[in-house]
């Protein structure tokens, strides 16, 4: 009996030892692993820090003929949003007043270009780029920006030898990977946080109620204001990313970060390189997303795709013979499974190409092969002469409009782009307003729109009802001879 008890004490003693080994071995192990983590984030910020930028702006405040100022509905507060300061209001005009703020930026090639969001740039009148070693570049031209996917690309002169990232695939991504978030917030430079991927394909964020291409990684690394504009990265050092806007309560980081993918950015950059500004592919459908419980009636099985809910006449589309109620899944070898999909990928082909749509048409699959066509020509040929001249281009607002544009179906016609030092620029309109009214006369499209123009057309003046939510104000326009 005594025998046997040793031989239990001694099994016992032995399986205790066993565990508590493995227990040792699997703690050392996990410390170990949190090290060589560890060591990939140091790895990554000493080779990305020296080629991350603060890129300074400074912009003028001119005076708003049209009287917009402090309590106007038209005030814009993207620049307190993003830059931590809020811009100036209205101003005496004999006084002349600056906006300044710092972000962030990074260079991409050894002479000199630099990847940045567009916000961060917008209507600067000077900037300046420090790199990591203090450098102080003063002379930097701005090759060209995209409202749209807000990405900026601007070109530090007479350099030949700067540090540089690489761009790498961001459609390689995938939820949980770690990424790594560097910039200047609040002005503080080289700060480095680190997160992952908390989501893919963000395209129902609000941004400035804009017609924007929206696409965005969501990130929990720390994103706040000033880190506009800098890179976020995969382990490998690879930019994946460009920190673009945070989801806040009270303008500081909240969990929430967003990030333009890098494939997007690098369509846009390639394009400003070549021709200084981005074409848009177009095609001229209307969609909706396709409930499951839309599917049966279209002999669909489920509700990934876009249901066509109007063809534009003598469109891409109309010539390539895509029909009203086609569900869309795909395009080339990329999926379609909401609008924004389909914007996405057509607002980034360059116009002239082919590209083959997979559509399901009365429970069947089929191929239709579509040359995509310039939204930019779409858009100019539907505004009159007159108010081309005005500096405005506008569109009707139909069901595929409304809703981007927090808009109402036939009432008015929204504005998609406003020409810089126009008449309406200087008036303070911009893209995402509406135009109730010309001279008085209510327009419910572009049709309506262009006809009330006439009346404009020997004054060269214009009075407009314009508004943006629930307010709306009266501003004249006029071409100066």
């Amino acid at each position: 009996m005594k025998a046997r008890n040793v031989f239990k004490s001694v099994v016992l003693f032995i399986l205790t030892t066993m565990v508590w080994v493995q227990a040792a071995d699997v703690d050392t192990n996990g410390i170990e692993t949190l090290r060589k983590t560890s060591k990939a984030f140091s790895a990554v910020a000493e080779q990305a820090t020296p080629a991350v930028v603060a890129v300074h702006v400074r912009a003028k405040v001119h005076q708003q003929i049209s009287g917009f100022g402090s309590g106007s509905p038209f005030d814009d507060d993207f620049f307190e949003r993003f830059f931590g300061g809020r811009s100036p209001r209205r101003q005496r005009p004999d006084t002349p007043q600056y906006r300044e703020g710092q972000a962030s930026g990074f260079i991409i090639s050894a002479d000199g270009f630099v990847l940045t969001n567009h916000h961060v740039i917008d209507d600067a009148d000077e900037i300046t780029i420090i790199t990591d070693g203090g450098n102080k570049y003063e002379d930097v031209e701005l090759v060209g920006s995209d409202d749209k996917a807000d990405v900026a690309l601007l070109k530090i002169k007479d350099v030949d030898d700067l540090p540089f990232l690489e761009l790498g695939d961001s459609d390689q991504l995938q939820i949980g990977e770690w990424v790594i978030a560097i910039g200047n917030p609040f002005g503080l430079t080289e700060t480095l946080t680190v997160g992952v991927v908390s989501a893919l394909g963000r395209n129902d964020v609000m941004h400035r109620g804009e017609d924007v291409y929206q696409d965005f990684i969501q990130t929990d690394a720390a994103i706040n204001p000033g880190n506009s504009g800098g890179p976020l990265l995969n382990l490998d050092g690879e930019v994946i990313g460009i920190n673009s806007a945070i989801i806040t309560g009270d303008g500081g980081y909240m969990g929430i970060g967003l990030a333009v993918p890098a494939n997007m950015a690098k369509a846009v950059k390639e394009q400003l390189i070549e021709t200084g500004k981005v074409q848009r592919g177009y095609v001229g459908i209307g969609m909706q997303n396709i409930s499951s419980d839309m599917a049966d009636f279209f002999k669909f099985e489920n509700n990934k795709g876009v249901l066509v809910t109007r063809i534009t006449e003598n469109s891409p589309a109309d010539k390539a013979g895509l029909k009203k109620d086609d569900v869309v899944i795909g395009i080339d070898d990329k999926k379609v499974e909401a609008p924004q999909d389909l914007k996405n990928i057509i607002g980034f082909t360059t116009p002239e190409t082919e590209v083959e749509f997979t559509i399901i048409r009365d429970g069947k699959e089929k191929k239709v092969t579509v040359k995509v066509g310039s939204k930019a020509d779409s858009e100019l040929a539907d505004t009159s002469d007159l108010g081309q001249k005005f500096g405005l281009t506008v569109k009707t607002i139909d069901e595929a409009a409304a809703d981007p544009y927090k808009a109402t179906e036939g009432e008015g016609v929204v504005v998609v782009k406003v020409k810089p030092g126009s008449p309406a620029a200087r008036a303070g309109i911009r893209g995402g307003m509406v135009i109730f009214s010309v001279n008085r006369n209510e327009v419910a499209n572009v049709g309506e729109f262009n006809e009330a123009m006439k009346e404009s057309e020997e004054s060269k003046k214009a009075l407009l009802l314009v508004g943006t939510g629930r307010y709306a104000q009266y501003v004249v326009l006029q071409i100066k001879e």
